[in-house]
This record gives structure tokens, sequence and C-alpha cells, in this order.
């Protein structure tokens, strides 16, 4: 998992069946001391939850595809919790 701040959100015109009614998001990764790490990426939002400016957790690959309420669509990263609050110590 790591964190990531959505930045954005998409709207399709057009989805695969199984990911009508899911939300897709612009998030930019961050570090641990919520820096921006590399380019922002569109995730599948898996809480139906998360929103612009929230800091989110998120997987890749194929723990992506099954975070989701279809499993195995066809998605690169999927957000799978909102962050309350981040403690670096």
């Amino acid at each position: 998992m790591q964190l990531a701040k959505v930045i954005g959100r998409l709207v399709a015109t057009q989805k695969y069946k199984g990911l009508e009614g899911i939300k897709l998001l612009i998030i930019q990764p961050l570090d641990k001391f919520q820096n921006p790490v590399g380019e922002p990426a569109v995730a599948a939002d898996g809480t139906a939850l998360a929103g612009p400016g929230d800091i989110v957790f998120f997987v890749e690959s194929r723990e992506a595809a099954q975070a989701l309420p279809e499993k195995f669509v066809p998605v690169d990263h999927a957000i799978t919790g909102i962050v309350d609050e981040v403690d670096v110590g």
C-alpha cells in the first residue's frame, strides 16, 4: 500500500462493464512526509467515499483488480482506504 492525495476526478462517458458505478479519481502518490513522488495516476475508488483533497492509500497491479466489488476488472490502481491522520515519528 502507498499513500496518495486525491487531486481530481475523471469523467468517462464509457466504462468497462465491471466498472460501472465506480468513481475514477486522479491521485498523486506521496512519500511518508506527504511530498509528491512520481507522476499522478488514475485510480478506481474502492471505498466509494474518497474525494478531492483526501489522503488515501492505494494498491497497484493485480491487487488493484481484486480491490473492487467486481473482481479482475482492468485497473492498475485502486483506492482501498481513506487516511484519517499521518504521524511520522
